[in-house]
């Protein structure tokens, strides 16, 4: 009797195609010419006996089928993988790919020692490759919850289904002003005035977020804490940032933060982990070591 299960290579090719949207957008991932891809995608669907995606003109979509045999696929890629990493745990090594993300800006956070923890773990098990990724809070949890990340650190106003949020600590964010701003050299500013200021919104904040912070709407976005500094500091724009990130900027006299009684908040950071995968090795063993360094501050 042939065996109804496909080539996992097979498989992978299945999975970086739909994550990239396309075989020409997968070369470069996959090291394959469109050609070559699109002949393993003809295998695999010849295997299954089933038409898994629709390619053309139109452009990229997957039929209601491979949406679901895509869910399935990386159901059990995860698993290979959590299995590969668990044997090479019982002989005493780990090996394999910590795919880690985080949020920009948290190089300078004292709070998250994440380059000591980074160190520590590379250290203790050279044999892991270790891939770092920097994206927007829902950038990472969607990498978390389709397996493209292992886990991931930030602070997550929203959260997904599927996913686990274990709490780290608050990150301090105050509203700040440059010295090109025509509030700066001001004293005992009315909450009004601040809130009637250009301000400078992130992209993956709901309007209910926005208005949270004091603001109806915003009149620039960004989708960095980079970006965010650069149009605070041009004077055009008011703006929240990290007490930690804005700290050297403030030291300098080019920063000062607006009515710190009123405006700013703490933004709770987590560690993410898909539900399922906490107890795999590469993920539980940077954990642990995470969760130490963390509190032996």
């Amino acid at each position: 009797m042939a065996s109804t299960l496909p080539d996992l290579k097979l498989l992978r090719i299945f999975v970086s195609v739909v994550r990239h949207q396309g075989f020409a957008n997968a070369q470069r991932e996959l090291n394959l010419s469109t050609s070559a891809i699109s002949t393993y995608m003809s295998q695999l669907e010849g295997a299954l006996g089933l038409v898994l995606c629709h390619r053309g003109r139109g452009g990229f979509s997957l039929t209601s089928k491979g949406e679901l045999f895509h869910q399935e696929t990386l159901r059990l890629l995860a698993e290979l993988d959590g299995f590969e990493q668990y044997a090479a745990a019982l002989k005493g090594e780990l090996r394999g790919t910590l795919n880690l993300g985080v949020i920009d800006s948290t190089v300078g956070d004292r709070a998250l020692p994440l380059a000591e923890v980074i160190g520590a773990y590379s250290q203790e098990h050279p044999a892991v490759h270790l891939h770092l990724s920097v994206s927007s809070p829902y950038e990472l949890q969607l990498g978390v919850q389709d397996n493209r990340l292992d886990l991931a650190i930030g602070a997550f106003s929203s959260r997904m289904s599927g996913l686990l949020y274990q709490p780290l600590y608050r990150e301090q964010h105050w509203l700040y002003c440059s010295s090109r701003h025509p509030l700066f050299a001001e004293r005992r500013i009315p909450e009004q005035v601040v809130t009637q200021q250009r301000m400078v919104g992130r992209g993956y904040w709901s309007q209910a977020e926005l208005a949270r912070h004091g603001f109806k709407h915003s009149a620039a976005t960004v989708e960095s804490m980079e970006a965010q500094l650069i149009l605070i500091l041009s004077g055009a724009y008011i703006g929240y940032l990290p007490e930690h990130y804005a700290q050297a900027w403030a030291d300098k006299g080019d920063l000062r933060v607006l009515s710190p009684a009123t405006f700013g908040y703490q933004a709770p950071f987590s560690l993410i982990i898909r539900r399922g995968r906490s107890r795999e090795p590469l993920i539980q063993t940077f954990r642990d070591l995470l969760k130490s360094q963390l509190y032996a501050g």
